[in-house]
């Protein structure tokens, strides 16, 4: 198993001086407290995908816990977002199960790793999210609740059951869309995603590259592009695209086909002091 994320239990106190200022809540640590001990886990093998329905959204008041404007971890700040309206990220999710079982999530809710809730690092909580695995089609709705994942290049976290239904157990990660979805129009009730049906077609695997930088200016673009060709990223080109009327060159790295290309490839990247790399497909 692959939790791909860290106890954030120093959340609490990493939250800068005098913040508390601001609200009137600290945000709640997500994982158990220093030098405490987690009893152990049973775990047993979650739910057939189809026996498990997708979350179901509904307006909710936004969690008196978990939403402070912004919060430090391991050195890092991180701004909660004012809404969730419109939130659409592609990137590598991971999921999180036995250790934090029954443990307190950022609302105050215990976590259940049978449930279809995952974690985020800065949309307002509670929120619901689609998330999309991009190397199987398979898609779930689940109920962001808690804060992180606060390793490598993770853009979500997942409970155990979402990642069963995504089937990304094995793997641990897998590569994502995770698009916001409003409350006030709830999607149709999915109890198993279509791929996860014996027999059924699965869609189309999309070709997925890093982006390494877009640009107004075709120059800067293969300014960026001849520095990266220098070193071992893979096969750099420029794209040229036209986006609400204004033409953008963007600078892409692959095909990259799998989880473990897109770190070493964003690792690398931010060694060059390229800190706003992203999955990206066409």
């Amino acid at each position: 198993m692959n939790a791909g994320r860290v106890l954030a239990a120093p959340l609490g106190l990493a939250v800068v001086a005098g913040l508390t200022a601001c609200f009137s809540t600290p945000p709640q640590p997500t994982g158990p407290a220093p030098n405490s001990t987690v009893s152990p886990v049973l775990v047993t093998p979650p739910p057939p995908p189809g026996s498990v329905a997708d979350a179901i959204p509904r307006i909710e008041p936004r969690a008196r816990n978990g939403n402070p404007p912004f919060y430090d971890v391991f050195g890092k700040r991180y701004y909660v977002l004012s809404s969730s309206v419109d939130y659409w990220e592609r990137g590598v999710a991971s999921w999180y199960g036995p250790g934090f079982h029954k443990v307190r999530t950022s609302t105050g809710e215990p976590y259940d790793m049978y449930g279809m809730t995952a974690a985020h690092k800065t949309l307002p909580l509670p929120a619901y999210v689609r998330v999309t695995n991009l190397q199987n089609g398979r898609s779930v709705v689940v109920r962001v609740n808690d804060r992180g994942p606060f390793v490598g290049n993770r853009i979500i976290d997942l409970s155990y059951t979402a990642a069963a239904k995504l089937d990304m157990l094995r793997n641990g990660t897998a590569m994502v869309d995770v698009r916001t979805l409003d409350p006030s129009t709830p999607p149709p009730v999915i109890t198993a995603s279509t791929a996860a049906v014996p027999g059924a077609v699965t869609p189309a695997s999309p070709v997925l590259f890093v982006q390494a930088g877009a640009f107004s200016d075709p120059a800067n673009a293969e300014r960026l592009a001849e520095k990266l060709r220098s070193g071992s990223y893979g096969k750099v080109f420029v794209r040229d695209d036209q986006i609400a009327g204004r033409r953008m060159y963007r600078v892409r790295i692959g095909p990259v086909p799998d989880v473990a290309q897109f770190d070493r490839v964003v690792a690398a990247l931010e060694q060059a002091g390229i800190n706003d790399a992203h999955l990206a497909f066409d």
